[in-house]
């Protein structure tokens, strides 16, 4: 896989002093392809996204978007990359559109680029008349679907969603799978972690089990399942956790 590759993570390392987070991670991400990273707290999922994400610089090891080493040229690979943290927030000032509009300026210098992403966007959060308000209005799913459609309103080669539906009731979170899968099959490559097992399985084509900063098994949710004789994804989580 990895010569068609968008992402490709080679022994990557990340250590804090003397407690090594990440430890030698390897993966490949194809277009069109969602892979799930997984494990318990403090596995080094989010550390992951956020090296690939070019928002840390690995201490060892590689991860190369579209040919480029993230850690060599990230502003380069910002222009292939696009990140959704967990923790992302809105401007609450701001109106929905006003947002939208700002981050096309930052995406593109050609106006008629800009106005196509906010097409994009718009169409990606469904808020219609919503985007007249300030975000600091929205519901917390409101937000989210906001959130989303900025990271997606450039049309990455790469979206990197953390936690995605994290926090929101049923039907919002069906919405934003919904819309991941759309883009997934107009040839997005999305990397994405999520402690919802039951989000992993309806999401995912591959699965990367991390636990203590290592890949200990990666495969398809069916793959995975048959391995360790698991009715889920939950029982194979636990029992690789363990």
């Amino acid at each position: 896989m990895a010569d068609t590759s968008v992402l490709s993570v080679r022994g990557l390392v990340k250590r804090y002093g003397n407690l090594e987070a990440v430890s030698g991670v390897e993966f490949d991400v194809a277009p069109g392809e969602i892979f799930a990273l997984i494990g318990p707290n403090g596995a080094g999922k989010t550390t992951v996204l956020r090296i690939v994400g070019t928002i840390l610089k690995s201490t060892a090891g590689t991860a190369t978007v579209d040919g480029i080493e993230v850690g060599d040229r990230p502003e380069k690979a910002r222009e292939h990359i696009s990140y959704l943290p967990e923790e992302a927030g809105a401007y609450k000032n701001m109106t929905g559109m006003a947002y939208l509009r700002f981050f096309s300026e930052l995406y593109f210098s050609d106006p008629v680029d800009q106005r196509d992403a906010v097409e994009r966007a718009r169409e990606i959060c469904g808020l219609g008349a919503r985007l007249k308000d300030k975000a600091g209005s929205y519901s917390k799913g409101m937000t989210r679907k906001l959130l989303l459609a900025r990271t997606l309103m450039c049309k990455p080669h790469l979206a990197i969603l953390d936690e995605p539906t994290s926090g929101l009731d049923v039907l919002n979170a069906l919405e934003v799978r919904d819309t991941i899968k759309r883009h997934a099959a107009d040839g997005t490559a999305i990397l994405l972690s999520s402690h919802n097992m039951l989000e992993i399985e309806y999401l995912s084509d591959r699965v990367g089990l991390l636990h203590q900063g290592r890949i200990r098994e990666v495969g398809t949710p069916a793959s995975l399942k048959e391995r360790y004789s698991a009715a889920n994804l939950e029982e194979v989580f636990a029992e690789v956790a363990r």
